[in-house]
């Protein structure tokens, strides 16, 4: 039975399966929520958590994983990151009822009641202080630093992996082409960040927590931040291996371990397997399958979606602020997307210029 378990959830470590079950849960804790910010929810949670690491503890390959002394943290972060999320839509739904019935929110509550910075504020700060400054003296010493020798180019380490808080760019590494993960990407996350202000002029939501008010921006956030930045904390650490390969949690990290991945490009696809002719030597002829597919993607994809499940937002922001909002959107569309084609199908670019340095 015991065995069992692990191959299923060496399985379910598959990263299409990881990936569409990460989104499904999302999605169904935002349908259900009511249900799910229960708190006998989080109590049950929590129970089946330390259950499920009480029984894997006795795996050797787990316990390798989950005890290094730089996923501790890791771990620490996603049990908050799992509290403080339930917490957040616990209060998203008591204040939507609250509105609902014409009351107050709890935050606006709480804004009534005034007290004195001193004692009531400087004084539990200071307990807190020499509390966690207890826990990380007693942490530097029951954990071994995660040190390693000195540096040498003739011997890295395998895996070779950034830091946690980078590994979703070195995971993007695998999809895209390095001036696109490393450079592009990000510019667009930190000019998305910038545009927010002023794509999104919805008054509703500020100072307290809801999800009625504000159901496009919160939905997207947990995209964005769960699923586009915290589970791929989790495939970086716990999935990938030596050589880059994906392993389950239970399955042992076999440095001959080799995927073959025969990395085709659309052009590929579209002239030698589907016409069964060799691809063109004219770059532009031979990449425009690919050409024609981004065009429509990013030209008109967002008129349809204007035209359609897009059009109230369309009329309330204008040509121009929806513009930008929906070409910062499918950029973001596009990972998925890159990524389910590299699993299933080996896709590398959709399109390939070395020629011009543009791959996409």
């Amino acid at each position: 039975m015991g065995q069992a378990i692990r191959d299923l959830v060496d399985a379910m470590a598959n990263p299409v399966i990881y990936f569409l079950g990460s989104t499904v849960a999302i999605i169904v804790f935002i349908l259900f929520r009511r249900l799910l910010t229960k708190p006998i929810v989080l109590i049950g949670f929590t129970i089946f958590s330390v259950a499920f690491l009480v029984f894997a503890w006795s795996d050797p390959n787990f316990n390798k994983i989950i005890t290094k002394g730089d996923n501790i943290p890791i771990l620490i972060l996603l049990s908050s990151v799992v509290g403080f999320t339930w917490l957040g839509m616990r209060r998203a739904v008591i204040n939507d009822d609250r509105i609902a019935r014409g009351e107050p929110t709890l935050e606006g509550e709480v804004s009534k009641q005034k007290v004195f910075t001193w004692p009531d504020l400087v004084y539990p700060e200071l307990i807190c202080l020499v509390l966690f400054t207890a826990l990380l003296v007693t942490w530097s010493i029951v954990v071994e630093a995660p040190l390693e020798e000195p540096a040498a180019s003739a011997r890295t380490p395998n895996p070779s992996k950034a830091p946690w808080y980078f590994l979703g760019l070195q995971e993007l590494l695998v999809y895209f082409d390095p001036w696109l993960a490393g450079v592009l990407l990000p510019s667009f996350i930190v000019i998305g960040l910038m545009a927010i202000p002023y794509c999104d002029t919805n008054p509703k939501g500020n100072g307290y927590y809801t999800f009625n008010d504000r159901p496009f921006a919160i939905s997207f956030f947990y995209a964005g931040f769960v699923l586009f930045w915290v589970s791929f904390v989790i495939l970086g650490t716990f999935l990938r291996g030596p050589n880059w390969s994906f392993f389950g949690p239970f399955e042992y990290w076999d440095l001959h371990k080799l995927e073959p991945m025969v990395n085709i490009d659309l052009s590929t696809f579209f002239w030698v397997k589907a016409l069964g002719v060799p691809r063109p030597d004219n770059p532009l002829i031979r990449e425009a399958p690919g050409l024609i597919f981004l065009g429509g993607f990013f030209v008109i994809g967002p008129l349809i979606l204007a035209k359609t499940v897009c059009k109230k937002i369309f009329e309330q922001m204008g040509m121009v602020r929806y513009q930008v909002m929906m070409h910062m959107l499918l950029w973001f569309a596009l990972i998925p997307l890159k990524m389910f084609g590299r699993w299933l199908f080996d896709l590398k670019y959709l399109v390939g210029m070395p020629e011009y340095f543009f791959n996409i």
